[in-house]
Parts: structure tokens; sequence; C-alpha cells
């Protein structure tokens, strides 16, 4: 019998990653599986309530085990010391992700804004980085494809800089995480 209790999809450069945890409320059991990989057991313990501390990629995440009422608790995640929802707002400053199909599989790619590394399917690739005469240009391959970001400043304080991504020339659209 399963004692899932939470499951939670977290978006980073490296793709996006689903935390799922059990806990036996009877036994204390805790388990702790990442994209179905289990990456912590602990089959007994005494104090149900507590945190469990451990890494998805470069982020730092804490799940917090609270008892709510009687035998009924709340979990909540915590990546880079943020919570879930304030983490992921904060990532679509930090980050901009797109989706694109190439020979039948689903490409995602990421550009990090503050140090301009691209992700494709989660592994950093070779950049180049080329002045336009309206804003940047990064080229890369997604295999024999070429790829760029482009980089416009909109001139609006608030609404600061736009990438769009072609693939072979074609605009992508963003992904919507």
């Amino acid at each position: 019998m399963s004692d899932l209790v939470a499951t939670w999809e977290i978006a980073l450069s490296d793709g996006v990653h689903i935390v799922e945890f059990e806990h036996g409320t009877t036994t204390g059991k805790r388990i702790i599986r990442i994209d179905g990989k289990e990456i912590y057991r602990q089959d007994w313990m005494f104090k149900l309530v507590g945190k469990e501390h451990f890494q998805v990629g470069k982020a730092k995440c804490v799940i917090t085990i609270e008892a709510v009422s009687g035998f009924s608790y709340e979990y909540t995640l915590d990546v880079n010391g943020k919570p879930l929802k304030k983490f992921i707002e904060n990532q679509s400053k930090v980050m901009k992700a797109w989706v694109h199909v190439i020979g039948g599989n689903d490409m995602r790619i990421v550009l990090e804004k503050d140090t301009l590394d691209v992700w494709v399917n989660g592994s950093r690739v070779e950049t180049t980085g080329e002045f336009v005469d309206d804003g940047t240009e990064t080229h890369f391959e997604i295999g024999s494809h070429s790829a760029y970001i482009k980089a416009v400043t909109t001139g609006k304080r608030r609404t600061g800089i736009l990438h769009q991504l072609f693939v072979d020339g074609v605009e992508i659209p963003e992904a919507k995480e």
C-alpha cells in the first residue's frame, strides 16, 4: 500500500523534476522520490513530524511535515530557502524556457538570464554571442539545427529585455510551465 501524500513539480534549468513524498502516519516511514527514482527511505521513525533535506540538481530542498490536528498532517516543500510557490515565481524572472519538437522528440531549451547559460534537454550547450542592430543574439546548435536566442530591450523598465528563440530561422513560442 502506498503512503503517497504529496507530489510537486520543480522546473529547473536541467528540466522539470517530479518530487514524490510518502509518509506512513503509523510507522513514521518516509520515502522521497525524484523523477520516479527513490533517493531517501526511512522505514521506522517515532517522530512523525519534522524536516527532510535533499537536493534536486543544484537546488536544495526541504520537505516540512507538520501536525495540523489529530492525525492530519501538512506537507510543504521549500526550494533554495523559499516556499515552492515563491521559488516558481522567482524562476520565471531568472529563467526563460521553450519546448520545441525536433525529429519527433520534445526539446526543452532554457536560458538562465543571470548567467546567460543555455540548456537543451538538461545539458548545458556551447554558445557564441553576437551584437546585432537591435540587441544581441546567442547562437548554439540543437543537433544539426541552428538556433539562437535574441535579446531585445523593450525600452520599458518594468518589462526589461524580451527574449525570443529561433530554430532554423523560425520563432518558437515560450513554454507555459
